[in-house]
């Protein structure tokens, strides 16, 4: 390593180590400075532990007022196979450093679909990006051997100028649209490919620029899918810690929308208490 490249890392190292001391000097509260930080470093623990996440899950501070992406990378990375493989990353999540460094993601062709260009690029790795509106997705049928779409669906059909474009023509409020999206994801898998699909779950809710599903949604999610076989997992916030869960046990459960509700909630969860993790298979 160069001079310059150590001086670079060793900074970076510093200013990261800063951050997560201003996190927890801070009492731990979620989306203040240093959060994101502190949030990154412990999805990197977990997606590049030795440890398979269940042995983690549930675990004393296991996520600790994390949002649900503590879970779903980690069930994510977990579930997803070693080999080469035609992948979609339907939505963006996978564009990060830390999660396109995975040794699971570097031998696949990785493709990233998303409404509007963001401000980091993997195309040096050999990424390609597309951006695009996936109800009219440019990609061919049976072309891809997994897709993942993580935290997206719920905000098909709803306000993506919250957030995601400026483009206002995506300021909707059709929340059923997220069953004409299972219809497409089926039809961009090779059979016997999987789709890896997370989202909120709980009560159900209409946030606009998100919804949360109920065990109704999810039921009629699968059953337009019409998988060959599939796995569900539901997993909850409670106390100081993301467990394993059910539909029936996190059937109340809400989000904390920091967007929205200025004040945290005595469990200062940080966003979803609880999430739906499906693999679909074609």
């Amino acid at each position: 390593m160069s001079l310059s490249k150590w001086l670079k890392s060793y900074r970076a190292s510093k200013r990261w180590q800063r951050e997560l001391n201003a996190f927890r000097k801070g009492g731990y509260k979620p989306w203040t400075a240093g959060y994101e930080t502190y949030k990154w470093d412990n999805i990197e623990k977990v997606i590049s532990s030795s440890a398979s996440f269940y042995e983690m899950l549930g675990t004393e501070r296991f996520g600790y007022r994390i949002d649900e992406r503590i879970v779903e990378y980690g069930w994510f990375f977990e579930k997803l196979t070693t080999g080469p493989a035609m992948m979609l990353d339907a939505g963006s999540a996978l564009n990060h450093r830390i999660t396109v460094d995975h040794e699971k993601i570097k031998n696949k062709k990785l493709f990233i679909s998303t409404l509007a260009p963001e401000g980091t690029a993997f195309w040096k790795l050999g990424i390609s990006y597309v951006f695009e509106d996936l109800r009219s997705t440019c990609f061919r049928e049976k072309v891809f051997d997994c897709i993942g779409c993580i935290s997206t669906i719920e905000h098909i059909g709803l306000d993506n100028t919250f957030f995601y474009t400026r483009d206002q023509s995506k300021n909707e409020n059709s929340p059923e649209d997220y069953l004409p999206l299972v219809d497409i994801l089926y039809s961009l898998l090779k059979p016997g490919g999987s789709l890896f699909l997370t989202f909120p779950f709980g009560k159900a809710k209409n946030h606009g620029w998100f919804q949360v599903f109920d065990a109704a949604m999810v039921s009629s999610l699968v059953q337009r899918f019409q998988p060959l076989r599939h796995t569900e997992e539901i997993f909850q916030y409670s106390g100081d810690r993301w467990h394993l869960s059910s539909r029936e046990e996190a059937k109340d459960a809400a989000c904390f929308d920091i967007n929205v509700q200025k004040t945290y909630d005595p469990d200062y969860a940080a966003f979803s208490r609880a999430v739906a993790c499906l693999e679909l298979v074609r």
